[in-house]
């Protein structure tokens, strides 16, 4: 038997009265594979800081019996040995830390922790900066790893390939579900369908029972009457009227009792809701903002350069009409740069007249302005309240959330925020350089939904190979020098 290198039991943690977690109890063994999943703020990372003890609960013990290394995805790199062969495969450069880019942090400390054994890891968000090689790496270095392994990320391909197990945060509690994460999803969509058939059949049920109460009220109207009716007549050869009355009476409240006995069985029924059906949201154009060229975006032999780096060389491409188009590469090989250029309409770009672009770009949004998330939305959005607030709860901005001052929103709402807004703004291009970093899986889930409803163009860039697969209808590559159509 697999023995337990850390185990939580009777754990609870709360913040501001509002309880963040509860478990009654969890383990991680020997050769466990564990990914993490739940919405931004739901306690991922808060729950891997417990497991490390780098938070301590108010009750409860997290006891651990195998040596952890923890990876955080915000800490910086510190100066420490690492192996050479390392250096080399994640291609960190040899230049002080201090200028170091977000990725090249991120493979320097992957670099640093997969340097030394340990029994278990903690790994918190690993591929956030992270391009296609450098994802690959990771996998292939922990997918045949000898110990245990709790990984947090919103990387539905690096969770299938590496997890055999999931723990869903939610709503304070954490329920396991065997297998990666397309076995989760699938788990989660027998649930509903599940729960659609029990509210389906509750819902026969009620209406059975309460067509049976409705009918035996009619009868009890129907004996009412007839009593009244009798009453008024004279009946002279019924020797005992009183017996008659009271036998009617009688029958009557028999039949109220059986009408309210069943009524009684309806509110007795254990109620079923019916499962959150979410239905794929349309942003359609106005007939100001439509485009009739073909191909919006044209390049005739563009050569793009970043000082004395050549990136591409006389590339030629067409971004058609409507469609979306995913452009991949390595880190630094351009993709950034040729999305700039693009929005400059620099040398050897050609943009129809009439577009308008939306851009996300990578970087910390912050709002000058005070006023509320529906009162941003309603400023920059052609659309009713109704729409408004749909888009906002499919990137889960619920109940009062619509009400918080933009300038309080933290890093990932504000990055949800401007998301909801590009879709709802008055534009027919989107530019999304690298959108789902800092989303989790359910509002990266939400944004393919947002694209697949969406009828202007979109172009994006992304190492999200799950991502890209859902969404694009095209996908080039940077290769040689060249921008490169993929089959």
């Amino acid at each position: 038997m697999e023995k337990v290198c850390l185990e939580i039991e009777n754990l609870e943690l709360s913040f501001l009265d509002e309880i963040v977690l509860r478990i009654p109890r969890l383990a991680v063994h020997q050769f466990d594979r564990i990914g993490i999943v739940g919405k931004n703020g739901a306690g991922k990372s808060t729950l891997l800081k417990l497991m490390n003890g780098q938070i301590r609960p108010e009750k409860g013990h997290i006891k651990q019996f195998a040596d952890f290394a923890y990876f955080d995805q915000l800490s910086s790199p510190e100066e420490g040995e690492v192996e050479h062969d390392l250096l080399g495969k994640l291609s960190i450069p040899k230049t002080n830390i201090d200028k170091f880019s977000g990725g090249e942090k991120t493979r320097l400390k992957l670099a640093q922790l997969f340097s030394t054994y340990h029994e278990g890891l903690l790994i918190d968000e690993p591929t956030t900066h992270l391009d296609q090689e450098a994802i690959k790496f990771f996998i292939e270095e922990l997918r045949y790893y000898y110990g245990a392994l709790v990984l947090v990320s919103h990387d539905r391909y690096v969770l299938d390939q590496l997890v055999t197990k999931i723990w869903e945060v939610e709503n304070g509690k954490v329920t396991e579900y065997t297998g990666n994460y397309s076995d989760y999803a699938a788990q989660k969509e027998l649930q509903k369908k599940q729960q659609l058939e029990m509210h389906e059949k509750y819902m026969k049920e009620k209406s059975r029972l309460m067509k049976a109460a409705e009918e035996k009220m009619k009868k009890a109207d129907k004996i009412t009457q007839a009593n009244r009716q009798m009453s008024k007549r004279e009946v002279k050869d019924i020797p005992n009227k009183t017996f008659m009355t009271k036998s009617k009476g009688t029958s009557q409240k028999s039949v109220q009792r059986a009408a309210k006995a069943i009524e009684q069985r309806v509110e007795q029924l254990e109620a079923v809701d019916a499962p959150k059906n979410e239905q794929l949201i349309r942003f359609h154009q106005s007939d100001a903002l439509t485009l009739h060229n073909k191909f919006p975006i044209m390049a005739d032999r563009l050569s793009l350069k970043v000082g004395d780096k050549l990136l591409l060389e006389e590339a030629s491409f067409q971004f058609p009409l409507g469609k979306t188009i995913a452009i991949t590469g390595k880190n630094g090989a351009g993709k950034s740069t040729l999305i700039h250029h693009i929005l400059q309409q620099g040398d050897g770009i050609t943009i129809s007249p009439k577009v308008v672009f939306g851009t996300y770009e990578q970087m910390n949004y912050q709002f000058n302005q005070d006023q509320t998330v529906m009162a941003y939305m309603k400023e920059r959005s052609d659309y009713n309240d109704s729409k408004i607030r749909a888009v906002l709860h499919s990137m889960s901005f619920t109940g009062n959330d619509i009400n918080k001052n933009v300038r309080d929103l933290s890093g990932g709402e504000a990055i949800r925020l401007v998301l909801c807004s590009l879709f709802l703004g008055r534009y027919n291009v989107l530019v999304l350089d690298e959108p789902t970093n800092f989303l989790d899986v359910f509002c990266l889930e939400a944004l393919e939904q947002f694209i697949k409803g969406y009828e202007g163009t979109v172009l994006l860039v992304s190492h999200d190979q799950t991502f890209i697969s859902h969404v694009a209808d095209m996908v080039f590559a940077f290769e040689n020098n060249k921008l490169v159509l993929l089959d």
